[in-house]
């Protein structure tokens, strides 16, 4: 039976190259926007993960020639010798430092068959057309290039060893957007076996943001396995990086919605309050505790509070981001599947306050909402009673970058 968790030889930025090579997930720019960074960068892993960029202005994303751009750029940076391969399989330290936040993980190669098994467990649907994104883009580059962000219950015996393989200097580290990322290889035999036993022992590691990453990996599976088979194939690992949960970092995922429904301002929260507790605020609201709500509308902030969740609520039911749903946007506003409903969008936490205040004082949207952030132990509990989350549970902060190790399918 294949473990959990592998180590694998990585692709690599060579000493002193990791600056030149890192950058922010693909999923977290526009193709502007990524042209934008990558100008002058000979190496910027964007020319893998955002491959458009080198291809005449107004080529698709998903065009076939993109795909064979993002292989083709792959192929220079290792012919250049920008990127290197390990010379053995090993487990890799990885350290993301935001100010005064730190979280330290392990990254190695996750098992699809762990994945389809539900051992990666996952809480969030994919959308089909970015899965298959991914996936003809992993199956174009014959690697993983998009790291799985995920987390597992603390372990002590897991945190120490990861701590002794950090004590030298890192074999690569680089600043992105303001989060310095470090990584140590740790290929001692016995620290790598002991690593995988650990995680043998754990009965899941939780999806923490990657979802469609993860899906593209099974994706890519079933497609080599009708001509290669399964048993301890390449193709049968993904990228992930694991950090104890007792380090992640949730931030709050607010909403903005387009209209009132048609009712004016005095009727729409006159109808919250038959459902919340409303207080008008002095300024904006930040919840401080589940079960409370921010509301801006017109130039007022209001704080809501919820009636207490039901003993009997399913765990995805106790989420705020449901309750909020379940309370105020389906009923009040009307607002069907958040998942495809065009009159909401959604605003990072990292975004701040501000960033809903400017939305709706832009006359684009008529009501702003923040949220408490989702408890991690939720996600938690949600992903172990195999249920769904509303989109946009969660902002992960800081998030992993492109380019610093890669899993190559040989």
């Amino acid at each position: 039976m294949t473990p959990l968790i592998q180590p694998f030889r990585a692709l690599r930025p060579a000493p002193g190259r990791a600056a030149e090579v890192a950058a922010p997930p693909y999923d977290v720019l526009t193709s502007d926007e990524a042209r934008a960074r990558a100008e002058g960068r000979r190496w910027s892993f964007l020319r893998v993960s955002k491959p458009e960029i080198d291809l005449p202005p107004g080529t698709a994303p998903h065009a076939d020639a993109a795909y064979v751009a993002a292989a083709d750029n792959l192929r220079a940076m290792a012919d250049a010798g920008v990127l290197i391969r390990e010379a053995r399989p090993a487990y890799y330290v990885y350290r993301m430092t935001a100010g005064d936040h730190v979280q330290t993980g392990l990254a190695c190669a996750a098992s699809v068959p762990a994945y389809e098994a539900n051992r990666v467990r996952r809480h969030e649907l994919t959308r089909p057309d970015k899965e298959l994104d991914r996936a003809r883009q992993i199956d174009a580059v014959n690697a993983h290039t998009g790291i799985v962000m995920a987390t597992h219950r603390a372990d002590a015996r897991v945190m120490d060893a990861l701590e002794t393989g950090a004590e030298g200097s890192p074999v690569a580290e680089a600043d992105v957007d303001g989060t310095q990322h470090q990584v140590w290889v740790i290929d001692r035999e016995d620290a790598v076996d002991r690593l995988t036993g650990l995680f043998e022992a754990m009965d899941a590691v939780y999806i923490a943001d990657g979802h469609h990453r993860s899906a593209a990996a099974a994706q890519v599976a079933r497609w080599r396995r009708a001509s290669v088979g399964d048993e301890g194939a390449p193709h049968e690992r993904f990228l992930i990086v694991s950090f104890p949960d007792d380090q992640v970092q949730i931030l709050d995922y607010n909403r903005v919605v387009t209209d009132l429904n048609g009712a004016s301002t005095d009727a729409f929260l006159s109808a919250v309050a038959e459902r919340l507790r409303i207080v008008r605020a002095d300024g904006p609201v930040r919840p401080d505790r589940p079960g409370t709500f921010g509301l801006y509308l017109g130039d007022s902030w209001y704080r809501l509070e919820a009636p207490p969740v039901p003993a009997s609520a399913a765990p995805v039911e106790r989420l705020d981001v449901s309750r909020l749903t379940d309370l105020l946007l389906g009923p009040v506003l009307d607002i069907g599947d958040p998942r495809t409903d065009p009159r909401i969008d959604f605003v990072g936490g990292g975004f701040g306050l501000d960033a809903l205040q400017r939305r709706v004082d832009s006359g684009r949207y008529a009501v702003a909402f923040s949220l408490y952030p989702t408890a991690l132990a939720d996600l938690m509990a949600v992903a172990d009673a195999g249920q769904v989350m509303p989109p946009k549970s969660t902002w992960f902060e800081p998030k992993l970058a492109d380019g610093l190790l890669s899993l190559v399918m040989d």
